[in-house]
């Protein structure tokens, strides 16, 4: 009983570490990177499609990336999804594909993306503390109902402890790599 809430509760954990990741995959670090177009959709025939649905994405160069729609009629839409974006990027085109030229980062917007992402690690970190939350209170109410032992109880509260330890760790993991990589110039 205690190792089915256990095992719910280390998958759930890792959801959140792959969900941080994925979230930190989009902040820019000052290089192209075709991840970042991920969440812009266009409308593509009525229904909102991911920019890397509708063309090839490649990023040639360190600073620039360059969307070639699959429909030459797509270009004008997919530039207009990417103005309207909170990416602050101005794409040119030249009727056959689109140019993103990423700037280089300033030190005041560098500490700006450390503290999105140690905010961000932070919101990781207190779902996964509330993860352990909930499956600690499962295994006392298996205790309480008299389904497990005091030594089982405190058995799986440790072990709970031991998965919350690693999820943070990896969570802080995430955080540093990403951390190096804003503050690389």
């Amino acid at each position: 009983m205690t190792k089915d809430i256990l095992d719910t509760a280390k998958e759930k954990m890792s959801k959140t570490c792959a969900v941080y990741e994925r979230e930190m995959q989009s902040v820019r670090a000052g290089r192209a990177n075709p991840q970042l177009l991920d969440r812009i959709t266009v409308d593509y025939y009525g229904t909102q499609t991911p920019i890397n649905q509708i063309g090839n994405i490649s990023s040639p160069e360190p600073r620039l990336l360059v969307i070639a729609p699959w429909e030459p009629k797509m270009i004008t839409p997919v530039e207009k999804a990417i103005q309207k974006s909170d990416l602050g990027l101005n794409p040119s085109n030249d009727g056959k594909v689109i140019r993103l030229v990423f700037p280089e980062l300033n030190e005041e917007r560098r500490k700006e993306l450390t503290k999105v992402a140690s905010k961000s690690a932070e919101e990781a970190k207190v779902a996964i503390r509330s993860i352990r939350r909930d499956a600690i209170e499962q295994i006392k109410k298996l205790k309480k109902n008299s389904e497990i032992t005091e030594d089982d109880q405190h058995e799986a509260e440790e072990d709970m402890q031991k998965i919350t330890d690693k999820a943070i760790k990896d969570v802080d993991a995430i955080y540093a790599a990403k951390e190096k990589e804003i503050m690389e110039v």
